[in-house]
C-alpha cells in the first residue's frame, strides 16, 4: 500500500514508520523539517499548505496525519485544524478512501469526563474543553466527520496521551496517567488501522483509544481491541506498581 505520512519527523513518526515497514508498505514522508537518513521518499512540507498536501498525496492509497503543533495559537490552528482539513481535501481530490487521523484523548474526553467518570470510551459526546491543543485538534476531528458524511472517505482516528519506553524506569512507582502507552504499542495500532476492511467499520468515521491495560480502568481501550484487533503488549506495571 502507498502511504503518505504527514508529520513523519515528530515524536511518534519514527515509531510508526518502523512498524509499517514490517508490512512492506511504500511510504512517502513529509514534515516541516529535514528528515535525515531515510530510505523513503520525503517531501519537506507544512501541513497547513493545502496545495502542498494535495501534491504530496498524489498516487497514495492512505493518508496518515501525525502533524501536530501545541503552543502557538495561529500555527496550532493552521496545523491541527486546517492541516486536518487539508489531509481530508487531498483524500477527496485523489479518491483516497482511508485516512488515519491522530490526537490526544482529551480532544473528546476533556476535564468534565476526566474529573467525574469511569470506563470512558471513545464514542462519548465530545467535550474537549478550552485548551489550545485540545480544541484545535477537536476541530480537526469535526472536519473529518463532516468529510465522511459528504464524501466517499473513511477516517479512523487514533487517540493517545502519554508515551513511554518500556525500559524507562526513571519514575517507577510514581503516579502515572491512566492514559499511557509504550511508543512501540502505539505504533503497532497503525498496522491494523491500515489493513482492516473499511466495510467492517461500524461507520465511516470511527475513533479509538490507544493505551496500555491498567487496573484502574479510568478509560477503556475495548473498542480498539474488538474492532482493530490491536492488543497492547506492555501494561507499564513498573510505572504504577507501588511497593
Amino acid at each position: 500500500m502507498n502511504v503518505l505520512i504527514l508529520g513523519a519527523n515528530g515524536q511518534l513518526g519514527p515509531h510508526v514508520i518502523k512498524a509499517l515497514e514490517k508490512d512492506g508498505h511504500t511510504l512517502r514522508l513529509t514534515d516541516i523539517n529535514d528528515l535525515p537518513d531515510t530510505p523513503h521518499e520525503y517531501f519537506k512540507l507544512d501541513a497547513g499548505d493545502l496545495d502542498g498536501v494535495i501534491a504530496a498525496a498524489e498516487g497514495m492509497d492512505t493518508i496518515i496525519n501525525l502533524s501536530v503543533l501545541r503552543p502557538h495559537r495561529q500555527i496550532a490552528f493552521d496545523v491541527n485544524a486546517r492541516g486536518t482539513y487539508n489531509a481530508m481535501a487531498a483524500a477527496v481530490h485523489h479518491g483516497i478512501k482511508r485516512v488515519i487521523n491522530t490526537g490526544p484523548h482529551y480532544t473528546i474526553a476533556g476535564p468534565t469526563y476526566e474529573n467525574n467518570d469511569y470506563l470512558i470510551g471513545p464514542d462519548i459526546p465530545t467535550q474537549s474543553g478550552t485548551l489550545l491543543y485540545a480544541i484545535t485538534k477537536s476541530l480537526g476531528q469535526e472536519v473529518c466527520r463532516i468529510f465522511t458524511e459528504n464524501h466517499d472517505v473513511h477516517v479512523l482516528t487514533l487517540l493517545f496521551y502519554n508515551f513511554w519506553f518500556p525500559d524507562d524506569h526513571s519514575h517507577d512507582g510514581e503516579d502515572v496517567t491512566p492514559y499511557s502507552v509504550t511508543w512501540q504499542d502505539s505504533a503497532e495500532a497503525f498496522r491494523p488501522a491500515l489493513s482492516i476492511d473499511l466495510e467492517e467499520l461500524p461507520s465511516k468515521c470511527e475513533t479509538f483509544f490507544i493505551f496500555a491495560d491498567m487496573p484502574h480502568q479510568k478509560f477503556t481501550n475495548e473498542k480498539a481491541k474488538r474492532i482493530l484487533g490491536w492488543q497492547p503488549t506492555n501494561t507499564l506495571a513498573h510505572r504504577w506498581t507501588k511497593l
